[in-house]
């Protein structure tokens, strides 16, 4: 079963960064006489929080936990974030608990976040200057476009487009690897909409030596320092000139979230959401395997071989990761209700499998022994998006019960029961996700 997340709340918030505290829970910026800056927007998001006007907000030092909260427990909470568990803060990086995932469309206030660096802040992006550079040794004709220039050049598209952290669900691995411990919630869907990538590459031109892209943005390294950078991924070429891959700007019909990448980002659906930068300033044309930040050693590869759990395995033996695997989620209800046994139990949820389609999903109330087909699974709207699946069953006596969900793709893999190979690094658990249902 997934092990339970420390969430981080306020006071220890204010205690580890006191004025990144004040910016990411209220958008409070500080200024040179050490006061707390409230924006007009931020200022009302305080007051609601407080439950009245602050007529000395003006004077609040900075770095000051409001008196009203100064009791509170709650988790801090990311401006246009809800229900996220956090499982760092420097970067920030949180995960949504399934029951969240259940809608057919992931809401912008429930997509997890994924960093490596610190985002620009919102003060920080100037939409009228904004700028994405095309180059690279395998770009014929080096350009920079504004955002609006590529909202007036080329069409637009919108997809439903699934992204998941090659780490999702590294927390159960064994022996223990390293990096955030995800369960099953680093993973979205829902509409993003904006350009072609290829359109815009083939605009500038694609030299015949083209292998593969890169990207850049505008967070920064964790220590400041300008010229580290925090993550600079891509993927092949083929990979970039799929319908699919877009260069976007909205989602679900709004500015991208913060946290998320706005203004502008990549998204490559179906492969490890490192593939899609975010705050994208910066795309290169390469001739070669991009060797950015996380490119090379052991960032998002696995043993091109199965290894024993713990083996130390050489970075020339190891692979990138590409496609995702086959997985699923039970997206309602959550883990643990209590069922009455005399009523059907009725569940739903998620599926999906890299570049493929998920073709069979099945469900087991004995612990994987037999295995029964749900009654609905819908096809993607769209080329990898993910599915949504819907089962029926009667459970035969009162007693504790672990619902499991199996995907099968459509290459008939399916998911394993049990933890997959185990890796270095913990990428690509696609084990059966369970729930617990007490039927009373």
């Amino acid at each position: 079963m997934a092990k339970n997340k420390r969430k981080i709340g306020i006071h220890e918030a204010y205690y580890n960064d006191p004025i990144k505290a004040d910016l990411e829970l209220f958008g409070r910026e500080t200024d040179s006489s050490r006061r707390g800056f409230l924006r007009k927007s931020s200022l009302i998001a305080m007051a609601a929080i407080v439950g009245s006007n602050i007529p000395f907000a003006d004077k609040m030092p900075s770095g000051l936990i409001p008196a009203a909260l100064a009791n509170s427990q709650e988790p801090f909470k990311i401006e246009g974030k809800e229900g996220l568990i956090y499982l760092n803060d420097r970067p920030v990086n949180a995960e949504t608990p399934p029951h969240l995932l259940n809608d057919e469309f992931t809401q912008a206030k429930y997509m997890f976040i994924r960093n490596n660096g610190i985002p620009p802040k919102k003060s920080e992006i100037d939409l009228e200057n904004w700028t994405l550079e095309i180059s690279g040794e395998s770009c014929k004709k080096p350009m920079k476009f504004s955002i609006n220039e590529l909202k007036k050049k080329f069409k637009h598209y919108t997809y439903a487009l699934q992204l998941e952290c090659g780490g999702n669900g590294r927390s159960e691995y064994n022996p223990p690897a390293k990096g955030n411990q995800w369960t099953t919630g680093a993973v979205a869907c829902g509409r993003w909409t904006g350009v072609r990538l290829k359109d815009v590459l083939e605009y500038c031109g694609i030299k015949k030596d083209a292998v593969y892209i890169g990207y850049y943005g505008a967070d920064k390294h964790l220590s400041g320092d300008l010229s580290k950078e925090p993550i600079s991924r891509g993927a092949p070429i083929s990979k970039a000139l799929e319908n699919e891959s877009l260069i976007a700007w909205a989602y679900e019909g709004e500015n991208i979230p913060l946290y998320n990448g706005y203004p502008l980002r990549l998204v490559m659906g179906g492969w490890p959401a490192s593939v899609s930068g975010k705050w994208l300033n910066k795309i290169v044309i390469r001739n070669k395997v991009h060797d950015g930040k996380k490119m090379a050693g052991q960032s998002y590869r696995v043993p091109c071989n199965t290894v024993a759990p713990g083996t130390k395995v050489a970075d020339a033996d190891m692979c990138i990761i590409e496609s995702m695997p086959v997985k699923s989620l039970i997206t309602f209800p959550k883990s643990g209700i209590k069922h009455d046994l005399n009523k059907k139990f009725k569940f739903n949820g998620k599926a999906w499998a890299g570049d493929l389609e998920v073709k069979q999903m099945e469900v087991s109330i004995d612990f994987g022994a037999t295995w029964k087909k749900v009654k609905k699974l819908d096809k993607p709207i769209n080329r990898l998006a993910w599915q949504t699946w819907y089962a029926t069953l009667k459970f035969p006596k009162k007693g504790y019960y672990e619902v499991w969900a199996r995907a099968t793709d459509s290459n008939n893999k399916k998911q394993p029961t049990i933890l997959p190979g185990w890796n270095p690094r913990g990428y690509l658990n696609n084990a059966c996700h369970r729930i617990a249902v007490q039927v009373v």
